[in-house]
């Protein structure tokens, strides 16, 4: 994690998703910008949290640990995303693991900060109210997909979070290896190699040495449906 001392950029997220509004007072001066490089945790799951972050560029994926070992994917965090805001009414350790899957900015706030200034703010608590539940209506609708989704669906989804559309950069790399990004799925290596070799056949990927170009865009999509939101 990286303090960036650029205010003219803090400013610019700022005025863009209108953080200012979620107060009655300006918090500007107790608000610091924070760049997490790609493959770095936000946070990770049981570690104390003492700032709440807003996801302003970039994007995340979150996961959970499981008591037999293994991981699974719960979503992906892009902007405008809140981390921390059930950490925060809890005990402070974290709920779950935020990997930044490319270079991420996030402004933080400490808790001590929302302690001292904003838990008799009825503005921003009226938003923390309708933004937790929003990410409980987007929360059961994951465990749904990883329930009843198609690994061809999920998958589909799951290569669309680390490709870059704005840059036409259709390359993507399992990072973690098959194994882990099996594991996130809930299914198998055996299963997702499959799957993969499917995708190639009907000319949606391809393989590139040790990556896999995204061939046909829509389809891809199609397949997707929005999913991990």
């Amino acid at each position: 994690m990286i303090k960036v001392i650029d205010t003219e950029k803090m400013n610019t997220y700022i005025k863009k998703y209108r953080i200012n509004e979620m107060f009655s007072i300006d918090v500007s001066d107790y608000m610091n910008l924070y760049m997490f490089s790609k493959n770095e945790h936000i946070c990770k799951e049981d570690d104390m949290l003492n700032t709440m972050f807003f996801v302003v560029d970039g994007k995340a994926k979150v996961y959970k640990n499981l008591a037999n070992g293994k991981s699974l994917l719960l979503s992906f965090y892009k902007p405008f995303t809140v981390i921390g805001d059930i950490e925060f009414l809890d005990n402070n350790r974290a709920d779950c693991s935020v990997q930044a899957i490319k270079d991420t900015y996030c402004i933080g706030i400490g808790f001590s900060i929302i302690n001292e200034k904003l838990m008799n703010d009825c503005k921003f608590l009226k938003y923390r109210c309708k933004y937790l539940g929003e990410k409980l209506r987007s929360s059961s609708n994951n465990s749904s997909i990883n329930l009843l989704y198609p690994l061809e669906n999920r998958l589909s989804s799951y290569i669309l979070a680390f490709i870059n559309e704005e840059t036409n950069n259709m390359r993507f790399i399992f990072d973690g290896g098959y194994n882990e990004t099996a594991e996130l799925l809930g299914t198998s290596y055996r299963h997702l190699n499959r799957t993969l070799n499917k995708l190639c056949n009907e000319g949606i990927i391809r393989k590139k040495d040790n990556s896999f170009i995204v061939s046909d865009l829509k389809k891809l999509k199609d397949l997707s449906g929005d999913l991990y939101r």
